[in-house]
């Protein structure tokens, strides 16, 4: 009987892994629906490209499905926030609008100079990746430019500008 688990440590054990890969946090974001979809997008064009005459083109698609699915992995168990020796948004931005670019171009291709139908296919859900990446980038684009607006603080400069409106509001008075 040591051999066989009973049935409500097998559920905690399946739980835990579940709980370790999407917590409910991360599913409720704004992020991790992209991440999402990044990677469901960029498999099923991964999945298309490879059954169609435009293999050529299955590289791209794969190493856009392993860094989406990297980042996913390291935003549910929160390593990005534990290790802080790179700037996560930056990168994520980078590979954001690299992924955009390149999955707008293989899907121009695909559609145009093949002509089966899993090309087709694999150019559709390319540009629907194409569209998803381009949200991500949208979305980090305007943290990032808030974050270097304010130099770091969302407060401060807020605090300035007040200042310095009033400061010139003085200086026009006179």
């Amino acid at each position: 009987m040591g051999d066989i688990e009973s049935p409500d440590r097998s559920e905690s054990r399946a739980a835990g892994v579940f709980s370790l890969l999407m917590s409910k946090e991360l599913i409720g974001s704004r992020k991790g629906q992209l991440l999402l979809a990044e990677v469901i997008s960029s498999f099923i064009s991964f999945v298309c490209f490879c059954a169609s005459s435009a293999a050529v083109f299955v590289t791209a698609p794969l190493l856009a499905f392993v860094s989406a699915l990297l980042i996913l992995f390291a935003h549910a168990i929160k390593f990005n926030q534990r290790f802080k020796g790179f700037h996560w948004p930056l990168m994520d931005f980078l590979r954001c609008i690299t992924a955009s670019i390149v999955f707008f171009i293989i899907s121009i291709m695909a559609v145009s100079k093949y002509p089966d139908g899993s090309s087709k296919a694999a150019g559709v859900f390319g540009f629907v990746a194409t569209i998803v990446f381009a949200l991500d980038f949208y979305f980090i684009f305007n943290e990032l430019a808030d974050f270097l607006k304010g130099g770091g603080s969302n407060e401060e400069p807020q605090n300035k500008r007040d200042a310095d409106s009033d400061a010139d509001s003085d200086a026009d008075s006179d």
